[in-house]
C-alpha cells in the first residue's frame, strides 16, 4: 500500500485546509485509515481515523473542526479542517491499519505511512 498525502500549506488561524491522501495498492484490505500528525518536541498523535464501515472516531481537539471522510472509488482519504490555531501546526500524515484495534487514534496498529505534508498555522 503507498499513500502520497497533498493540500498543505501556510494558513492564517480561523482559515481552512483540505487535506487529501492518494492510495495505491491492496487498500481494500485495510481496516482503518487515518490522519495523524507530528510536531517538534510532541509525539505523533492521532487526528482522525474512519473504518472500513465508515465510521470515524476523532480526537478531542478536532471535534467540531475537522473531518475525515474517504472516496473509494478515487481510493482517496480526505481531511477537511476549518478554524484551524497555530497549535494545529504540524506535519500531517496519512496512515493505513490491515486490523482492527481498540484504539484507532493510536498510531501502533498502523503498517503503512505516507511521507507526510506540512501545516503551517499563523497568527
Amino acid at each position: 500500500v503507498q499513500l502520497v498525502e497533498s493540500g498543505g500549506g501556510p494558513v492564517q488561524a480561523g482559515g481552512s485546509l483540505s487535506l487529501s491522501c492518494a492510495a495505491s495498492g491492496y487498500t481494500n484490505s485495510m481496516y482503518y485509515m487515518g490522519w495523524f500528525r507530528h510536531s517538534p518536541g510532541q509525539e505523533r498523535e492521532g487526528v482522525a481515523t474512519i473504518d472500513k464501515n465508515g465510521r470515524a472516531t476523532y480526537a478531542d481537539f478536532v471535534k467540531g473542526r475537522f473531518t475525515i471522510s474517504q472516496d473509494n472509488v478515487r481510493n482517496t482519504l480526505y481531511l477537511q479542517m476549518n478554524t484551524l490555531n497555530i497549535e494545529d501546526t504540524a506535519m500531517y500524515y496519512c496512515a493505513a491499519s490491515r486490523a482492527w484495534y481498540p484504539r484507532p487514534l493510536a498510531p501502533l496498529p498502523y503498517n503503512y505511512w505516507g511521507q507526510g505534508t506540512q501545516v503551517t498555522v499563523s497568527s
